[in-house]
This record gives C-alpha cells, sequence and structure tokens, in this order.
C-alpha cells in the first residue's frame, strides 16, 4: 500500500494542493475514488491487536509453581503413585482455570468500543453531493462539513469557515475558528487556520473542505499509532509474585533434593524417599496462592466496577495502589467539559432587569440547541438565560429570526436579527468599538470614556482569572437596516454588559485532590489548554499549593533530559500547558525513570501514548475518545476524577490482602513440614505424621475460603494517610516471613506435633513399634486436624497487620466466619465419612481428642495478638521502619 498521502503539503494554496492531489473543486469521480480507495486503503484506525485465548491458556501452564507441581506429578507417576499424580494435575488445572476464566472476563468487560470515526460523510461525487460511508473517503475527495459534524478525515478547507473542538487532540476546552482563506501562519499543524482534522467536532460555521490524509496517515492515526508502540509491562505485583514463586519452587525443589539422600542413608527405600521428596515439595508449594491472588484481584475488579471503573488487566487494581504520582489532563478530567457563566459585569451596576436583559440578548444571539453537542459558549448562553428567568426556546428563536450574521474569525462577532431588533455578542476589542451607547440604571444613555476604561479594566481583570469574556450589545432599528447588510447594522450599538465564563472544575474533584495529597501522591496537570487557565483550575482543587508553577509546551521541548528530571524531581506539583502527545509521553517516561508509579488521566486521543506508556492509564469512558479507552488500563464510566482516589485506596487494600493471605497460606508451611522431617531424621522410626493427599486436602480444601475471605477483609486505619509504598517493596519481605515461619508457623508446628504423639502414646506407641492401622490413621488425622484447627487463629491473627482485632472488629469478616464453617465442615466431612477416610488415610475422632485440639485456635492467634501489641508498644515510628510496605497509623 503507498504511503503517498503522508508526502502531501495540506497547507499549500487551494490550487496547487488541487495539483498535486490530482482533483479539483468538484470532487472526484465515483470510479477514480474506487481506484484510490484500492491504493490508500480504508479510511480507519487500525488497532492494536488484543492476545490470543491459546496463548493466554498457555502462559498459566508455564507459572513457576505450575511447572513445579508438573515435576511433581511426573515423579509420583514413575514412582507408581497414580492417584497422588492425578491429584497434583487437578491442582495445576485447577489453579489455571481460575487464572484464565478471570482474565477473559476482565477483557471482555471493554471489548464492545464503538468506532472512532463517523459512520458517514458528505462528499462531492462526479460532481454533486452525496452521503458516502466515511470508510471510504481517499485523499482528493471534497467533503462538506457543518455544524454537529465529526471531521472524517484530515482536510485543507476550500471555501468557507467553522469553528471545530480540538479538545481530543489538544485539549483546548475553547473551540478554534478554521477558515479557507486564513492566513498562513508558520508553526504546529495543529495551529493551522486552514486545516481541520480527522475526529474533531464542527461546533458552528459551513465549509468544504479536500481531504488530504485519511486513516493512519491523519494526525489521529499518527498518535494512534504511537501510542501502540511498546509492550505492556509487568505490574509490581506480577513482579513480586513473579519472584515470590521462583524463590519458593527453588526452595521446595532444593528442600526435596537436600532429604532425598537423607532419607535413602536413614533406611527408606527409594520408593519412599521418592514420596517422601514429593512430599515435601507439595508441602512447600502453596497451591492456593495463585488463585487466591487471581480471585482477589477479580473482586478489586468487581467492586471498582460498581464504583465507576472498568479495570482491563487484573494486576491493574495493585498497580493503582502502587501509584506515586497522577498525571491529569484538565479539560473533562478536571473539569466538566462544559462552560458556565461565573460573572457578570452591568455598566449600570448588578440589577436584575439588566442582567434578564444581557442574558436574553445573548440567548438570543446563538444557534445551538440545549440539548446538542453545541458550541459549549453558546449552551452556557442558553443556560444563563434560562437561570435568569428569561428561557430561550430554540425552535421559537430560529423561527422568529430574520437574519444571521455568522460568527466571522476576522471580526470575532456575530449577530442575529429579530424583527426591528439586532443583538451582537463577540470579543470585547470587537463589540466595544462599535457601541456608542449604553444601558444603564437609568436606561439608554451615552458612552462615556469612564464607562469605556471601567469595561477594558474588568475585561483585563476576568482575563487574568482564567475567564473567556464576550460583550453583549444590541440594537433597534427598522428591520429593513438591520436585513441590508452586515456593515451597516452592527453599528451604533448598544452596550448590554459583559459575560464571564469558564469550564468549571467537577464537584468531586478539590477532595479527591486532598486525598491524594494526605495518601503522600503528586498530582501533575498535563494540558493542551492555555497555561494561565489551566493554572486557575488547578488552584482551585488544590492542585500545587497555591503555587502553580507553569510550563509550557515550548519550555518543555528547549528542556533537556537533566533539566527535567531536576523539574520533576523537587518534589513541586506543575501544571504543563500546550502540551504535546511528545511530551506527554516524556513526561512520563521521566518519571517512570526516577521510580515513580505512574497514573496517567486522560480523554483525547492526544493522550493515548501516555496513557498506554504509563503503569495505569486511566481514561474516560463518557466523554473520552475510543483511542484513549484503547490504550488505556482502566476506564471510568462516570469520568470521575473521585474514582481514580477511590481505586488507588482499593489498589492499596488489595495489596495489604495479599499479603494477609500470603502469610495465612505461608503459615502452615511449616507445620506441614515439620512431620516430613521428622519422619526422615528418625530414619523411619518415627511413623510419617501426615499424608500426602491430607495435605492437598489442606492446601486446596480447608485453606481456600478463609484466604479468599481474607482477601476481602476491610482496610485497616490509617490506609490512606500513610506514603505510597517504595515499588521495591515486595509482597513477601523479612517480618512477613517472620511472622509466618518463625511465629505462627513454628507455634502450629509444636501443637501439631504435639497433638501427633499425644494421639501415639494414648495407643501405646514406642519409637520404632508396629502401629495398627487404625492408631496410624487416628495420629495422622490428629496432626490433619490439628493443622485445620491451627489455621482458623491464624486466619484471624492475619487479618490485621498491625492493629489489633479488636480495633477492626472480631466479627466484621462474615465471609471470613462462613469460610472458617466451611473449612470445619470440609474436615469433618473427610475425618468421618468412611468412603472419604479411605482415599484420604483420616479416622474417627473421639471427645478427647476433640478437646485436646479446642484451644489451638486461640494459642495460636494469642501469640501473634501479643506480638502485635509488643510492636505498639515500641511505637508506630519503630513498626514503620520494621515495615515499610505496611505502614499504619494506628496505635
Amino acid at each position: 500500500m503507498t504511503t503517498a498521502p503522508a508526502e502531501v503539503d495540506e497547507r499549500q494554496p487551494p490550487t496547487e494542493l488541487f495539483r498535486h492531489l490530482r482533483s479539483g473543486p468538484t470532487g472526484l469521480r465515483s470510479r477514480e475514488a474506487a481506484r484510490r480507495l484500492t491504493v490508500y486503503g480504508p479510511n480507519e484506525l487500525s488497532r492494536r491487536q488484543t492476545r490470543h485465548w491459546p496463548r493466554q491458556l498457555l502462559a498459566q501452564f508455564t507459572q513457576p509453581l505450575a511447572v513445579l507441581l508438573m515435576v511433581a506429578a511426573v515423579l509420583a507417576w514413575f514412582g507408581h503413585t497414580v492417584a497422588l499424580a492425578a491429584a497434583v494435575v487437578a491442582v495445576i488445572l485447577l489453579n489455571a482455570g481460575f487464572a484464565f476464566v478471570q482474565e477473559q472476563q476482565a477483557e471482555r468487560a471493554v471489548e464492545a468500543l464503538a468506532a472512532f470515526l463517523p459512520m458517514s460523510a458528505r462528499v462531492l461525487r462526479d460532481g454533486e453531493l452525496v452521503e458516502a460511508p466515511a470508510r471510504e473517503l481517499v485523499p482528493g475527495d471534497v467533503i462538506e462539513v457543518t455544524e454537529g459534524d465529526r471531521v472524517c478525515a484530515d482536510a485543507r478547507l476550500i471555501e468557507g469557515a467553522v469553528a471545530v473542538d480540538l479538545s481530543a487532540l489538544n485539549g483546548e476546552s475553547a473551540p478554534a475558528v478554521r477558515t479557507a482563506d486564513g492566513d498562513l501562519v508558520p508553526g504546529p499543524l495543529l495551529e493551522a487556520r486552514e486545516l481541520v482534522f480527522s475526529g474533531t467536532s464542527c461546533t458552528a460555521g459551513q465549509a468544504r473542505a479536500v481531504v488530504t490524509h485519511t486513516g493512519m496517515h491523519t494526525e489521529i492515526g499518527r498518535i494512534a499509532a504511537l501510542s501502540q508502540r511498546g509492550r505492556v509491562e509487568a505490574s509490581p505485583l506480577e513482579r513480586q509474585v513473579r519472584r515470590a514463586t521462583w524463590i519458593i519452587a527453588a526452595a521446595a525443589v532444593a528442600a526435596g533434593v537436600a532429604f532425598l539422600p537423607i532419607g535413602v542413608l536413614a533406611g527408606l527405600g527409594w520408593a519412599a524417599a521418592i514420596s517422601f521428596a514429593i512430599g515435601l515439595i507439595v508441602a512447600n508449594v502453596p497451591e492456593g496462592l495463585l488463585p487466591t491472588i487471581t480471585l482477589a484481584l477479580a473482586a478489586g475488579v468487581r467492586e471498582l466496577a460498581r464504583a465507576g471503573a472498568v479495570v482491563k488487566r487484573l494486576s491493574a487494581v495493585e498497580t493503582l495502589g502502587s501509584t506515586t504520582v497522577i498525571c491529569t489532563d484538565k479539560t473533562g478530567t478536571l473539569t466538566e467539559n462544559r462552560m458556565r457563566v461565573t460573572q457578570l459585569w452591568l455598566p449600570g451596576g448588578e440589577q436584575d432587569a439588566a442582567a434578564r436583559a444581557l442574558a436574553l440578548a445573548a440567548a438570543t444571539c446563538t444557534t445551538a440547541h440545549a440539548a446538542d453537542r453545541g458550541d459549549p459558549t453558546e449552551l452556557a448562553l442558553l443556560r444563563l438565560a434560562a437561570e435568569r428567568g428569561v428561557p430561550v426556546d430554540a425552535a421559537a428563536r430560529d423561527a422568529a429570526r430574520t437574519a444571521l450574521y455568522a460568527f466571522d474569525p476576522r471580526t470575532k462577532r456575530m449577530s442575529t436579527v429579530t424583527g426591528d431588533r439586532l443583538y451582537t455578542k463577540g470579543a470585547p476589542e470587537s463589540v466595544l468599538p462599535l457601541c456608542t451607547r449604553v444601558l444603564d440604571a437609568g436606561g439608554i444613555a451615552e458612552l462615556t470614556e469612564a464607562v469605556r476604561a471601567e469595561a477594558t479594566a474588568t475585561v483585563d481583570r476576568y482575563a487574568r482569572a482564567g475567564l473567556r469574556v464576550l460583550a453583549v450589545a444590541q440594537r433597534v432599528a427598522s428591520a429593513g437596516l438591520l436585513a441590508a447588510g452586515r456593515e451597516n447594522a452592527e453599528a451604533g450599538l448598544t452596550l448590554l454588559g459583559l459575560v464571564a465564563m469558564v469550564d468549571p472544575p467537577r464537584a468531586a474533584v478539590p477532595a479527591a485532590v486532598a486525598d491524594a495529597h494526605r495518601a503522600g501522591i503528586r498530582v501533575h496537570v498535563i494540558t493542551g489548554d492555555y497555561g494561565p487557565t489551566a493554572a486557575t483550575i488547578a488552584a482551585e482543587v488544590g492542585i500545587g499549593d497555591g503555587h502553580q508553577r507553569v510550563v509550557t509546551g515550548a519550555e518543555l521541548d528547549a528542556m533537556g533530559d537533566a533539566d527535567l528530571d531536576r523539574l520533576l524531581g523537587d518534589g513541586q506539583e506543575i501544571v504543563f500547558a500546550r502540551s504535546s502527545p511528545e511530551g506527554k509521553l516524556r513526561i512520563c517516561e521521566a518519571l517512570r525513570s526516577e521510580g515513580h508509579i505512574v497514573a496517567m488521566t486522560g480523554d483525547g486521543v492526544n493522550d493515548a501514548p501516555a496513557l498506554r506508556r504509563a503503569d495505569i492509564g486511566v481514561a474516560m469512558g463518557r466523554s473520552g475518545t475510543d483511542v484513549a479507552r484503547e490504550a488505556a488500563t482502566m476506564v471510568l464510566t462516570d469520568d470521575n476524577f473521585a474514582t481514580i482516589v477511590r481505586a488507588i485506596e482499593a489498589g492499596r487494600r488489595v495489596f495489604d490482602n495479599v499479603r494477609k493471605f500470603v502469610l495465612y497460606i505461608f503459615a502452615h508451611a511449616v507445620p506441614e513440614v515439620v512431620p516430613f522431617l521428622i519422619f526422615a531424621l528418625s530414619g523411619g522410626a518415627v511413623p510419617l505424621p501426615l499424608t500426602v493427599l491430607q495435605i492437598l486436602a489442606i492446601d486446596l480444601g480447608t485453606e481456600t475460603l478463609p484466604a479468599l475471605a481474607l482477601g476481602r477483609e476491610r482496610a485497616e486505619p490509617g490506609l490512606m494517610a500513610r506514603p505510597p509504598r517504595s515499588p521495591k517493596a515486595g509482597v513477601i519481605d523479612r517480618r512477613l516471613l517472620w511472622r509466618a515461619w518463625g511465629l505462627l508457623g513454628v507455634t502450629s508446628a509444636i501443637l501439631v506435633t504435639a497433638g501427633f504423639f499425644w494421639s501415639l502414646w494414648r495407643a501405646g506407641w514406642q519409637p520404632g513399634a508396629a502401629l495398627s492401622g487404625a492408631d496410624y490413621d487416628r495420629a495422622t488425622t490428629m496432626t490433619f486436624a490439628g493443622i485445620v484447627a491451627c489455621q482458623i487463629g491464624t486466619a484471624f491473627a492475619a487479618r490485621t497487620d498491625y492493629a489489633s482485632l479488636r480495633s477492626i472488629g472480631v466479627f466484621s469478616n462474615r465471609l471470613l466466619l462462613g469460610g472458617i464453617a466451611f473449612e470445619l465442615v470440609f474436615a469433618a466431612v473427610l475425618i468421618y465419612l468412611p468412603p472419604l477416610q479411605a482415599v484420604f488415610g483420616t479416622a474417627a475422632l473421639g471427645g478427647a481428642e476433640l478437646a485436646f485440639l479446642a484451644p489451638f485456635p486461640l494459642l495460636v492467634w494469642g501469640v501473634d495478638e501479643l506480638y502485635r501489641a509488643w510492636l505498639r508498644r515500641r511505637g508506630s515510628r519503630t513498626a514503620h521502619q520494621e515495615a515499610p510496605s505496611c505502614e499504619s497509623s494506628t496505635s
């Protein structure tokens, strides 16, 4: 396919451009358009390919723990333990199924995105204006653009003038004027006064244009291609879990290999030694870890979806919790993306009658309809009239209008005529010179120099405050004179006043910014809008702490990488104005190079590259473009900035809860491994206290639901009052391992071992003596039941990392209570049902055994509660130093 469209100089005069495109003012013939469609391809954006499900499914079987379990299954098969091999394979399939299904559900949640380009366009074919599919436009076509249309391709105006909403490309909230006879001004293409671009919307006017670029050769196509570069990187949680699983796998293999010769030297046969090695591997591998993490993240995804955020990748929930910097767009993200009148200036001072006259005149001098997506300025004027009690019905306004002098980009004003009355609105520097009189408290009077100076000073004051200012005037004369021509009609005007408006911040944004600051997160504004306007909005919502540093796109382009690093490294929140897509991408990469976890918000096509590159790209679902939603990791269905902060809180809670159930799962490795060590080190003199199938019953049966319930634990006090954790802080750290293996694990192992030997002592066993099958089954059942009992205590201990259990409520996690109830029922079924007794080698326990086991949960929880109380007595500062990834302000 040719790349000829990219070589067109769209800024050359129309006659030369037509010659270059081999076209003319009447457009192309249908046969020529069809030929060019074959050469240039359809006018549509190519999308990044989605991941194929076979590859995703295969990836689930290449996880370190899955590979390790496969090795264990193979060893069991060669050791002629077919039932064990089948059980391990079932574990592998269960893990892979959980992860795969959840990833698929998360991806399908955002697959239904509409095409970004409009479906059809008005185009000249064979000299006639026809409706044609937008995807069939080609370079050289002549299209017509009118108010309310979305531009279908990059084009050069050849007649007429339009106002276009470029916010999707440059972030500016105010429409830009484009005219066919605009002066050729050097500078960026987006600022060219004669060009319109694919994906932008026409808010006023009518024009014809010749298409210069289509599809991926347009500006929107260039940005879309830029946003698709690179590959999706693993999140912090994915990297940490992968690292942890490799460590676990290496430790399990090392333990199995090390103790295999020990078992042989101790007098075990090779078959028994292999079985022993498999038992060590299975005991060390937390089979429920991966599905539990997957389900916890999936629960976070569902929770965020209910709160207005659709997450495309499960791990993105945790990434949000790691966020250190938010880079936010202004228009439509911090603001409502709609103008609102905030100030009125009346020559005679504020009076209701004069204010109503001003509002009525301003609303009558519009062409927008209240239900339309027209010019935001005109929609704001219609709302102003309604608020002042003089609503203007659009249909009645249009029917009564006798003349319309459309907005002229050169004079920067427009006028409408209704009977004997003309209404004018426009830039103050355009309207004020035409005014000779003024409407004040006493009626119509001469416009004095003092009043003119006051109006000019007011305009300057409003402009410095970041407001957009319009002057509104009227003239009463004969209908014939007012309709005779613009030059005669727009003279001798009476000034009614000034209207100042702004694109207001969203109501929830200031509180959300304050919450982000409290959580130690910096917020930078990156926008294509005017610097002072963006700085004003930033100050209103609390960004910059009243000291806004504004950096323009030109200043950013002139900065070297070292200068940009110093700018971003001084801790100040910055407003980047008039930024380009490349500038946004550069800021994002500079922050990431400094170790920050960057959340990039935006809704326009210009945001897509940075959304793609950021650790977590957050796009707007209602006002955002499909290109932005495609590039983002999370889509806000309510377009609410506050949802981002709620998502960050959810991400932090998810990470903490992952640590809680990792602690819970790891704590049982010690009581599961110790029985095998006792068996091996005794040379078989002590019978094996626990079977491999009983371990699998613990890891996949009694353990899973309580672990999932810990994944839904509510946040500890002070969650959003602590700084972001370091990206290097892992899910598994020294303090977690100490609690899991050194405290809870050892305590559980002591209790479980005591229960096993107590059962042997009651059966009259002596070291090295034979043991009947029933007595042996009862002893291993005591070990199995002891671990289950210790799991209950561990579950309550794991609910908090630092705070006391009482501070969050002993019975506040109902899911955990249900999980423990299931755990007890599941264990009872394995112990008391004869068919399952034969499979798992269990035996019914009597009242004495159950009474012996009853204190286990309280003892395990009590040891950990004492440890956390000791930490609290040492003070929060010491506790924070010991566990930077799980700080809490609770004391």
